[in-house]
């Protein structure tokens, strides 16, 4: 089928110029008061420019990254971010794990989106081994990854707001994020580090009532973003924070590597599932929301439609999920079912060499990108058609994205680093792999 056409932008707010000064938050020109006599001496006052640290444990920062800031009064002269506090080394990792052991890996990069890591990583060695999955694992990844994508975003949400001082949208977004933990419990026992994943397909098939739960969460969640719409986007303080502040055009988005909504707020319309789709994407009927001035803003209003846009995704998802196996019909990647492994000699087999010898990968490489909630995520593989890679490398976005920092805060008041950190959403997990 076609691709379905994109919107340039899906979201429709009236920048209101009264709004924009939030309430007087923007800094104005000093005026002398009426008969205050200005004195020369002033404009001679010359200082030293002052280095400060911002982290790496501040809880504004979004994990354990440090700024040094070169100072000059509150204007920032340069910016150095300090990356490595929590290198985990998850690539070099993945040398000395079997195919299927690398699963848990993933999930700790991102651990706010783990089950979009564990769907990526499975997609590029399946890719690189010729494996088909079956069409209901194919939409169970989709619903996995969709749910993912709000989840990740309801964190981003909260956690700039509260750093912005909306201490309320914070309690309604963690509310929701509550819900999606239930489902990550529910399906796979555990609420983070999901390794939800297997070569070949799923952990398990999905327990009773457990899409009926989903649905609920479909159904009632977008009560949720109307509330926080209502509480930020036409908000004087948030307006005042967020509008022309940590700009960045779209050429310089696109020379820095950005992806993600962090792209996209800059005008470049760019979304992994309509450029090179996967998993049907291309059969879905959803929209990409593209902003025009690539501000704080304008990134909040396109993760807040990016929402609006998985909860349709998810209807849909639901809606055709077939029935039948969840993973292949392939003895040689997937564990036979335990009755089999305890009453048929040939099955037992099977299960010994997949268990002790792990899944074997074909000699080759591969590279699968899907759209993560943070912008583009790759995996690279590498195989010598052992049991284990030769080399495995991710494409985190951000890693990339948090290259631009420097770029957007450089020449902005120290008050504007935080908002301009928390607006790219990054998490160190993944960057210090």
């Amino acid at each position: 089928m076609a691709q379905t056409k994109k919107r340039t932008v899906v979201y429709n707010v009236t920048r209101n110029p009264q709004l924009a000064d939030g309430g007087g938050l923007v800094h104005a020109p000093i005026v002398p008061v009426e008969g205050e006599v200005a004195s020369d001496f002033d404009e001679d006052i010359h200082g030293t420019h002052m280095l400060i640290n911002i982290g790496p444990q501040h809880p504004a920062t979004h994990g354990v990254l440090r700024l040094v800031l070169e100072l000059d009064g509150e204007t920032v002269i340069k910016c150095i971010p300090h990356i490595g506090y929590l290198h985990s080394s998850f690539e070099k990792l993945g040398e000395y794990r079997t195919w299927n052991q690398i699963v848990p890996l993933t999930d700790r990069m991102d651990y706010l989106a783990p089950l979009i890591y564990n769907c990526a990583y499975a997609m590029a060695v399946e890719k690189m081994m010729g494996i088909e999955v079956t069409e209901r694992c194919k939409v169970l990844r989709v619903i996995l990854m969709e749910m993912d994508r709000i989840f990740s975003h309801l964190l981003w949400l909260g956690t700039t707001a509260i750093d912005l001082g909306a201490f309320t949208v914070f309690l309604y977004t963690f509310q929701e994020r509550e819900r999606v933990y239930n489902l990550h419990e529910a399906y796979t026992g555990a609420r983070i580090t999901t390794s939800a994943t297997r070569i070949g397909g799923m952990m398990a098939d999905l327990p009773a009532g457990w899409i009926e739960q989903l649905n609920h969460f479909v159904k009632t969640f977008p009560r949720t973003l109307d509330e926080v719409e209502t509480l930020l986007t036409n908000n004087a303080i948030w307006v005042g924070r967020t509008q022309d502040v940590g700009v960045i055009s779209g050429q310089d988005a696109v020379n820095f590597g950005l992806t993600g909504a962090n792209l996209r707020a800059s005008g470049v319309d760019y979304d992994v599932r309509k450029d090179r789709p996967y998993y049907d994407y291309e059969t879905y009927d959803f929209d990409v929301p593209v902003g025009e001035h690539g501000d704080i803003y304008d990134r909040y209003l396109c993760r807040m439609e990016e929402m609006r846009q998985s909860v349709r995704l998810l209807q849909q998802a639901i809606a055709r999920l077939p029935g039948g196996p969840v993973n292949v019909d392939d003895p040689r990647v997937i564990l036979p079912p335990k009755t089999a492994a305890m009453n048929d000699m040939e099955s037992m087999i099977h299960h010994f060499k997949v268990v002790m010898e792990g899944v074997r990968a074909p000699v080759g490489e591969s590279w699968f990108s899907v759209e993560s909630s943070k912008g583009e995520l790759a995996m690279y593989v590498v195989s010598d058609g052992g049991s284990k890679p030769v080399r495995w490398r991710v494409r985190g976005p951000s890693f990339i994205n948090i290259a631009a920092l420097p770029h957007m805060i450089e020449g902005s008041l120290l008050s504007d680093v935080i908002a301009v950190n928390a607006s790219l959403d990054i998490v160190l997990g993944e960057i210090d792999r």
